[in-house]
């Protein structure tokens, strides 16, 4: 069987920019010891979860043994109602004493022409139960430590810290597209929308 839908997944998109930390330092005779500690940084992602639960869908197009047999019963009981009525409306009508020709009457009302609904509806009669779960981004970051023992006699030092900046320039998203063709109840009629027009002689 094909498939009906197209589902495409967009992930996320960044643009991570880090800047390290430094130390400047200006002087005309210095000692200087760094101790560097790296940091680090964690992303955790965790995306789009899409759960589609198509079984009222397909039931309502081609049911299984067990629904049909659930609608069967559904729709005996009903007919037994309705005849059960009929027999009753009938038989008071046969033992009216006042009505001349009961029989006609009644063969009457069984030749009227059926009014109503007919039962005409399009497939399927529900669609699909989608269900999702958002995405998540979960980002840890440690900058770097720095430890530094100075001795100088004279001189100027300055530590610029470390600047991460982050921008998002995708949203993560789903698209889901139909790509199946129409259904048409009866299968008969999909011949009267693909026929080519009938040239006409006059």
């Amino acid at each position: 069987m094909e498939s009906l839908l197209k589902i495409t997944t967009i992930p996320i998109e960044y643009e991570l920019k880090i800047q390290r930390a430094k130390l400047e330092y200006t002087s005309s005779t210095a000692e200087l010891e760094t101790n560097r500690k790296k940091g680090g940084m964690t992303i955790e992602s965790r995306p789009i979860k899409l759960h589609i639960d198509t079984y009222d869908a397909r039931n309502s197009i081609c049911p299984t043994t067990m629904e049909s047999v659930r609608q069967s019963a559904v729709k005996g009981k009903t007919a037994a109602y309705e005849a059960t009525a009929t027999l009753a409306k009938e038989g008071a009508l046969l033992l009216d004493a006042k009505v001349s020709n009961p029989l006609d009457q009644i063969i009457k009302q069984r030749a009227q022409m059926p009014t109503g609904d007919f039962g005409l509806q399009f497939l399927p009669t529900t669609g699909p139960d989608i269900e999702w779960s958002d995405p998540d981004l979960t980002i840890k970051y440690q900058m770097d430590k720095l430890s530094f023992d100075l001795k100088v006699a004279k001189g100027d030092y300055e530590f610029i810290p470390g600047n991460v900046e982050l921008s998002i320039t995708q949203m993560p998203d789903v698209k889901i597209e139909y790509i199946g063709k129409p259904i048409y109840v009866p299968p008969s009629a999909a011949n009267f929308f693909n026929h080519s027009p009938v040239d006409v002689l006059a």
